[in-house]
């Protein structure tokens, strides 16, 4: 997906769940971090960069492991300070947008599962045509749908 189509769908689903502005802005900027830290394919050689994408900054366990350390610290702390807390809460929710981008990735080719160079997806779509919106745009409704069902009445 393009970076557009993470943040969106990142966002919608995230504030769908929590209600919270500042945690939907951590995950948005999760959201493109996989993608982000692998550099610019127009910044070099387009071929070595295709080589190294969706490697170890796709690896969902990375990102398990870091939300799992957030909470152990929690765990420690018992009542955080809410300096810590907040940074705690934002930190899981950047990894959460980390998380939910590697699942939309995998709606469009193949990324890592249990190990960083062992992959696996389906391909619904290309990136950049019209049928990536399509399926942005129907997550973006199972999303708001599911919402309603949750917490109405």
């Amino acid at each position: 997906m393009k970076w557009v189509s993470h943040q969106i769908v990142t966002g919608v689903a995230v504030f769908a769940a929590t209600d919270d502005m500042l945690l939907t802005a951590a995950a948005m900027a999760g959201a493109i971090f996989p993608d982000k830290v692998e550099g610019n394919p127009r910044a070099g050689s387009c071929w070595l960069w295709r080589s190294r994408h969706r490697g170890w900054s796709h690896w969902p366990l990375l990102y398990v492991a870091l939300i799992g350390l957030f909470a152990r610290v929690t765990e420690i702390a018992q009542v955080p300070p809410a300096p810590l807390a907040d940074a705690v809460r934002i930190g899981t929710f950047f990894c959460v947008g980390a998380l939910l981008h590697i699942l939309e990735d995998a709606l469009c080719g193949k990324v890592p599962l249990l190990t960083p160079t062992q992959k696996v997806g389906i391909r619904l779509f290309r990136v950049g045509s019209a049928m990536e919106y399509v399926v942005a745009g129907a997550l973006v409704l199972i999303a708001y749908g599911v919402r309603r069902i949750l917490f109405s009445g």
